[in-house]
């Protein structure tokens, strides 16, 4: 997955120790990834466009230079994020609980009012991704699950304001 398309979102709920950043072994290894793509890869590309605008002459009106170093400073930031978060990892553990929700969980969950059924995975913040069915802990959705048991009924606020019911399926 290209690093430039991936957002993360960092979160830090008020019970987390030493800014933690939760996340599955998985997600800290494509963290790792992206880290080592940023600093082998995209680094060089960066400092080769920086060397092609300089040969353009004057940088004071030089489009391709501040480009370049525009597309440098966000490199160096993403790769600064990378590395605390990296640093502060906790890799969270699946494990099945007595289908109780834990982070770390694979729950499919049935929206009461329309019928349709959804699976997520309960995630740290770090990597969550709904497109994907990875949500947060610290969501809304995430929140109100965490803790609940297969067949209990959770009540989530939209973001409309509306409450939203779901009814827990599988853990």
């Amino acid at each position: 997955m290209a690093w430039k398309y991936k957002s993360y979102i960092i979160k830090r709920s008020n019970n987390m120790k030493n800014n933690e950043t939760l996340i599955t072994a998985e997600g800290l290894e494509e963290l790792k990834a992206e880290l080592d793509e940023l600093k082998l890869v995209k680094r060089k590309e960066i400092s080769e466009k920086i060397k092609a605008a300089l040969a353009f002459g004057d940088i004071s009106e030089n489009a391709e230079y501040d480009e370049a170093k525009n597309e440098q400073a966000n490199v160096e930031s993403r790769i600064a994020k990378l590395e605390i978060m990296i640093k502060n990892a906790k890799v969270i553990k699946t494990s099945k609980k007595n289908g109780v929700v834990n982070i770390g969980s694979k729950v499919k969950i049935k929206d009461l009012e329309f019928d349709e059924e959804m699976e997520y995975t309960i995630v740290g913040s770090a990597e969550a991704d709904p497109f994907k069915g990875r949500i947060s802990n610290v969501s809304p959705l995430g929140e109100a699950l965490l803790g609940k048991k297969l067949g209990e009924i959770i009540e989530v606020e939209s973001p409309v304001g509306d409450k939203i019911k779901y009814q827990i399926i599988t853990v």
